[in-house]
C-alpha cells in the first residue's frame, strides 16, 4: 500500500456522547469529611476494579449469611502468621462463617499460637543449625490428634481442636481450630505429606494422618454439595486448598449437585494460576478476585460485613448448619 495515498480528510468521527466508555462520573471515588460511617466510605469508593469488587463481595456474604447458606473460608498459613484469624474467628461468633478449610501449614501456626502465644521460625539459621521444626510440643500434639482421629473418626480439623482445648495455652482464644471446635461447625485440614514440619518425627504414623486428613476432604465435600447460594473465600491459598476445591466440586456435580448461585473469591498478594482458574472460573461459579495483602484485605472485608450486619447475634450450633464428620467406623 502506498501510505502517500491515505487522505486523512475522509477519517470518520463520531460524537463523544454516543461512543462506548468504560467509564463514567458515576464511576468515580466521592471524599468525604473526616470520621465518616465505615459503610459510606466503602460505598464512596471508586465503582471500578477493587473498589468494585470488595462490595460485591460484600454483599454476597451478606445475601449468603442472611438466606442461611453457607460460608466457608479456606486458608494457608499466612493468614495465620499476618494476625488475620480474630477476624474469621469472629465471623464464627456471629454465624457469618460456617465452616473453615486449612491447609497443614495454617493448622500448624494456628495450633503454636493457642498452645505458646507464638509461632513462626527464622528457617534459614535454623535450618543450617539443624534445628528448624523441632518444636516439640507442635509435633507431639500434631501426632496425638492424627492418632484421636484415626480412633475416634471425625477428621483431622476437630481433632486438633479437641486436642489443642485439652492441652490448653495463652491462644486457645484466637485459634480458629479450637473455635470451630467449640462452635461445632466444620475445620477440616487438607495435608500435602512432607510440606509440614510435623511429619519429620518418627512418631507420626502415616496410616493415621492419611486417613485423618482423607476424612476432611470427604467431609469437606459434603459441606460443599450443599454450598448453593452460599460462598467459598480462598484465602492465600495457592496451590493445595485450590485443587482440593477442584476436586470436591467434581465430586458434587458428579453426583448431581447443584452449586447455582455459589459466589467465590480469591483473596491474596499476587493472584496465580490456580486461584484463578480453579476458585474463580472452572467452577462455573460468580468469581471475585481481591489482590492485596491479608493483614490489609481481611480486616477491610470483615468491617464491610460488619457494616452491613451490625446487629449479627452470636451464633452457636443451631445457626451454623450441621455436617456429620464422617461415615467411617472408628477403630
Amino acid at each position: 500500500m502506498d501510505l502517500t495515498d491515505l487522505n486523512l480528510d475522509d477519517l470518520t468521527f463520531e460524537p463523544l456522547a454516543d461512543r462506548p466508555s468504560k467509564v463514567t462520573l458515576s464511576d468515580l471515588g466521592q471524599p468525604l469529611p473526616a470520621n465518616p460511617s465505615l459503610d459510606a466510605w466503602i460505598d464512596a469508593l471508586p465503582q471500578q476494579l477493587a473498589g468494585k469488587n470488595l462490595r460485591k463481595l460484600r454483599d454476597a456474604i451478606v445475601i449468603a449469611h442472611t438466606a442461611k447458606r453457607p460460608i466457608v473460608a479456606a486458608l494457608g498459613g499466612h493468614v495465620i502468621k499476618t494476625g488475620c484469624a480474630p477476624y474469621l474467628i469472629d465471623w464464627i461468633h456471629r454465624g457469618v462463617l460456617n465452616g473453615v478449610a486449612m491447609n497443614g501449614s495454617a493448622a500448624i501456626h494456628d495450633l503454636e499460637l493457642a498452645v505458646a502465644g507464638r509461632t513462626s521460625e527464622d528457617v534459614g539459621p535454623r535450618l543450617i543449625a539443624g534445628t528448624f521444626g523441632f518444636a516439640r510440643e507442635t509435633s507431639q500434639l500434631f501426632v496425638d490428634a492424627c492418632n484421636l482421629a484415626q480412633k475416634n473418626g471425625g477428621g483431622l480439623g476437630r481433632a486438633l481442636g479437641e486436642v489443642i482445648t485439652n492441652h490448653g495455652g495463652p491462644g486457645l482464644d484466637s485459634s480458629l481450630l479450637v473455635a470451630a471446635y467449640r462452635a461445632g461447625i466444620p475445620a477440616t485440614v487438607h495435608v500435602a505429606v512432607g510440606t509440614d514440619i510435623v511429619h519429620m518425627t518418627g512418631e507420626l504414623d502415616g496410616a493415621a494422618l492419611g486417613t485423618a486428613t482423607l476424612d476432611d476432604f470427604r467431609l469437606l465435600t459434603r459441606v460443599i454439595a450443599g454450598m448453593s447460594g452460599g460462598a467459598w473465600l480462598n484465602l492465600g491459598s495457592a496451590v493445595v486448598l485450590p485443587e482440593v476445591f477442584l476436586k470436591a466440586v467434581s465430586i458434587v456435580r458428579n453426583l448431581g449437585h447443584s452449586l447455582d448461585g455459589l459466589t467465590t473469591a480469591n483473596l491474596d498478594f499476587n493472584q496465580q494460576y490456580r486461584g484463578l482458574l480453579n476458585v474463580l472460573q472452572r467452577p462455573g461459579a460468580e468469581g471475585i478476585a481481591l489482590t492485596g495483602h491479608h493483614e490489609l484485605m481481611i480486616p477491610l472485608l470483615h468491617a464491610a460485613v460488619a457494616a452491613k450486619l451490625p446487629h449479627a447475634a452470636p451464633a452457636h450450633r443451631s445457626h451454623a448448619p450441621h455436617f456429620t464428620s464422617t461415615t467411617r467406623t472408628p477403630r
